[in-house]
């Protein structure tokens, strides 16, 4: 390609509500250009690094044995209505309506249509395991889009979807998937984690998200340095600590704590350090009848230390509390007699459940609210003060140098990008949809289902919060929008420039190189700036002076420096440091 063919449009200055590097920078070197809140025109240039991002994914998903399919953008409700999801997804499904009345959806995702395929198709146990995919639009009504196409409202996602016929072989499916991402992955040339994720109501252990490392990444991801353990932040487990529980040593004490209604503040006054006190955290469940309405609340007491935050997943998996809330003003002082701030399960009004993490039920000499405005309780134990929980577990957020569940190291946390996700679902959609096959016995069983993810739209922003610097984007290779731009120096102006250029260019096409002949006449200062600024990976400067002597000029976007390299072996040093 040459730029004089193509469209390179690069802008001085981010547009102001561009609050992340990827989102500044794409817009800048014109990879992407706003339309609507969440809402972008692809440019030529961005395009590009998109089809990159695509094939590479088409190429490993065929290689998994997986077979392309589309599914439409517009769907019809019927298909979320059987499912109930036309319902329970929320404001984020787009619902319309044609002329005619009738219900649809904008998708957001496709489990239900390839669900009806699946129940249409796959009869017989013989045509089983198979493994559909999509590489298609996708829109999310996001509440408040933001970060260019890290969080957008319509993006693309390849998503595929795996049948088998019984738990064994969808978890063989969920396999050849999982290792088909991680070659995805290491094509993309990113540095990146595949870590085990919660499964929610599926159940299970098989879930993994894919996060890019970067230090703007929405995601903690939880790893151990000695070993191959990681996990997101929701998943990651923090391990009881050795017991036995320690004996009492202090008295029960109501302390005086005025105006301090935090643990960090109670601590700071009392001189003790923050692991010593204990935060009650208020949340309640609802039953309810067939209409909906509540009928009976159950009011729960969670206990964490004063220095741990609490985990909503682990907490929703404690039995009983699936679906919780956090309790209302009102069902607080029904219980306790005090407002927030001064919280703790001794001299309750009226009884309710007590649920303690791990670390707290083997606490002793522990500081609590005294259910009165001002004071709190010291010196409190399990069993003299207060009966044991009525339910312990592992209930809060990991930190850095907690004990590494595998027993290989202390836990490290670092931020990251997810980009993939690999989900066993189990039979939730066959049996909502009567998706079955007939096995060999001529009886029908429900379709074993899988779910894959990967987000093609968000990557290249990931790969940039990943790789730039103060000049611009830093493509690895494989999805750079061009690999090699080449750069002449007065092209215009000099006929040997001119020749040298069209002869590079040439021989890198022929050669099969993804390569740019910059023919557009711009200054050196220009030119290298808006490559810098676009993120070629590797550049060859062609000038008489250079010429003259022989050589050519070649620099990697990440080196500091030009090198001087003889011009017959300039193709070859390109390619060699494009193998690096």
């Amino acid at each position: 390609m040459k730029a004089s063919q193509f469209f390179i449009s690069t802008l001085k200055e981010a547009p102001a509500d561009a609050e992340v590097v990827s989102h500044q920078l794409m817009t800048r070197a014109g990879l992407i250009k706003k339309l609507g809140a969440g809402i972008y025109n692809y440019m030529p240039m961005g395009l590009r690094v998109v089809r990159k991002v695509e094939a590479i994914v088409r190429e490993e998903m065929n290689r998994a044995g997986a077979v392309e399919v589309t599914m439409p953008v517009v769907q019809p409700a019927e298909l979320w209505q059987e499912t109930g999801r036309f319902e329970k997804m929320g404001p984020e499904l787009l619902r319309i309506q044609d002329r005619h009345g009738r219900d649809f959806v904008i998708q957001p995702t496709s489990e239900e249509v390839i669900t009806d395929i699946a129940r249409q198709e796959l009869r017989s146990y013989k045509q089983l395991p198979k493994n559909f995919y999509q590489i298609q639009t996708k829109f999310r009504d996001e509440r408040r889009p933001r970060f260019g196409l890290m969080r957008g409202r319509e993006f693309t996602m390849k998503d595929a979807y795996s049948f088998d016929r019984d738990q064994t072989a969808a978890k063989a499916s969920y396999q050849v998937m999982a290792q088909a991402y991680r070659r995805i992955f290491d094509r993309f040339g990113l540095t990146y984690r595949a870590v085990a994720a919660d499964s929610g109501a599926i159940g299970g252990d098989l879930s993994e998200e894919f996060q890019v490392i970067a230090a703007t990444g929405e995601d903690a991801i939880v790893y151990c340095p000695g070993s191959d353990y990681a996990a997101n932040m929701e998943k990651a487990e923090s391990l009881a600590p050795a017991g036995p529980r320690g004996a009492a040593t202090q008295a029960l004490t109501k302390t005086a704590t005025p105006g301090k209604s935090t643990c960090a503040d109670v601590a700071e006054l009392l001189s003790v350090p923050l692991k010593t006190t204990v935060k009650s955290l208020v949340l309640a469940t609802d039953e309810t009848n067939e209409a909906g309405e509540t009928v009976k609340t159950q009011v729960w007491l969670v206990l964490l230390r004063g220095d741990h935050d609490m985990n909503e997943i682990k907490v929703g998996k404690v039995p009983g509390l699936a679906g919780f809330r956090f309790a209302t003003l009102g069902e607080i002082e029904e219980h306790f007699g005090c407002k927030p701030g001064y919280l703790g399960p001794i001299g309750l009004k009226k009884p309710l459940k007590i649920v303690a993490d791990r670390e707290v039920a083997l606490m002793a000499d522990w500081i609590c609210g005294a259910n009165e405005a001002d004071f709190h309780i010291t010196g409190v134990n399990w069993g003299r003060d207060l009966p044991e929980p009525d339910a312990v577990a592992d209930l809060r957020n990991v930190v850095a140098g907690d004990a590494s569940p595998d027993g290989k190291g202390e836990l490290a946390i670092e931020r990251g990008i997810e980009v993939g996700h690999v989900f066993y679902l189990g039979t939730k959609y066959s049996r909502a949809m009567n998706a079955t096959f007939l096995d060999e016995n001529g009886k029908p069983q429900p379709l074993e289902m899988g779910c894959y993810g990967i987000g093609i739209t968000r990557l290249p922003a990931a790969a940039i919060e990943q790789n730039h610097d103060e000049r611009g984007i830093i493509w690895p290779d494989a999805i750079a929008p061009f690999t090699v731009v080449i750069c002449p120096i007065g092209m215009d102006r000099s006929e040997e420039v001119k020749a040298a250029a069209e002869k590079l260019y040439a021989d890198f096409l022929a050669a099969g190189v993804d390569v740019l002949l910059d023919d557009r006449g711009e200054r050196p200062g220009a030119m290298f700036a808006d490559w810098e600024l676009i993120g070629v990976p590797h550049r060859v400067v062609i000038g008489d002076r250079g010429l003259k002597e022989g050589h050519v000029e070649y620099q990697h976007r990440r080196d500091s420096a030009a090198t001087k390299v003889a011009i017959t072996e300039i193709q070859a040093h390109v390619k060699g440091r494009m193998a690096v």
